[in-house]
């Protein structure tokens, strides 16, 4: 039995709200008033956090030649933009993991990685914009997850056996986890390019910035356990890379990705 997308709209108020360091710490980045100061304020209140934070910028991941012992020495290395991504994956480690398991935990990290990386080579957007996006391009599982998570397991088993997910979404919700994203986006007052780009990550042609979103497309396709078939025009017309371009990087944003994810899961 299918669930009717107005079920999922329903219920979409008893989704959780993003965690409120993270909101906290994309409103001191868009705040020209706001520094590093601001930011390590907020980490200061949350302990565990700073202690991840502290890890990461000593790990291998970012290779600093001295140790890191304090927030403001490691804010004044990483800078605003580098810090904020830390703290989005770190806070929102507990609800991906516990919705989307350490599967969705892991290829969102990859996805970040694979964004970021994308990001320099073409120059389509902002590094630090780019680790966001790619982070958070499939929040929208959460959603029909927390809906029905026997359904959405369902989905699953459809995908593993060869249906494209969004098809296995529609057919089994009647709506998409890129369409639930979205809605999720605009309830927690995430940047229009960040939403949009949710929203349009398997479609870049129907978006408004079909650059960026060709960027999530590009990411998303790379960062799973095996590369998905992408559209090679697509590639090639907006990024101006081609699929052998984005082999060849991919065992680099792999190695980047796996390293951090092992940093946030040690200890």
């Amino acid at each position: 039995m299918t669930i009717n997308a107005q079920q999922v709209l329903d219920q979409i108020k008893e989704i959780p709200a993003m965690p409120n360091v993270i909101v906290k710490a994309l409103g001191i980045i868009k705040d020209d008033q706001s520094g590093t100061k601001e930011l390590s304020e907020i980490m200061a209140d949350d302990q565990a956090l700073t202690s991840q934070v502290l890890k990461l910028v000593n790990s291998a991941y970012y290779g600093f030649a001295q140790e890191i012992t304090s927030v403001n020495k490691a804010l004044a290395l990483l800078g605003m933009t580098q810090t904020k991504n830390i703290i989005i994956a770190v806070a929102m480690k507990p609800m991906l993991t516990s919705q989307g398991g350490r599967d969705m935990w892991k290829h969102s990290l990859r996805c970040a990685v694979a964004c970021e990386y994308l990001a320099e080579k073409t120059g389509v957007v902002d590094t630090g914009a780019a680790f966001t996006i790619g982070f958070l391009h499939d929040i929208g599982k959460i959603v029909l997850n927390i809906v029905d998570t026997m359904t959405y397991q369902k989905v699953r088993t459809m995908v593993k056996n060869g249906m494209d997910i969004i098809e296995a979404e529609n057919e089994m919700f009647e709506t998409n986890h890129a369409d639930m994203g979205f809605l999720l986006a605009k309830k927690w007052k995430l940047s229009v390019l960040l939403a949009n780009c949710i929203k349009y990550h398997h479609d870049p042609l129907s978006s408004s910035m079909p650059q960026v979103s060709t960027l999530a497309y590009a990411a998303n396709k790379i960062s799973h356990e095996e590369p998905d078939v992408m559209d090679e025009a697509l590639v090639k017309e907006q990024l101006n890379i081609s699929i052998s371009e984005l082999m060849q990087y991919r065992e680099e944003i792999i190695a980047k990705a796996n390293s951090l994810f092992a940093q946030l899961n040690a200890g």
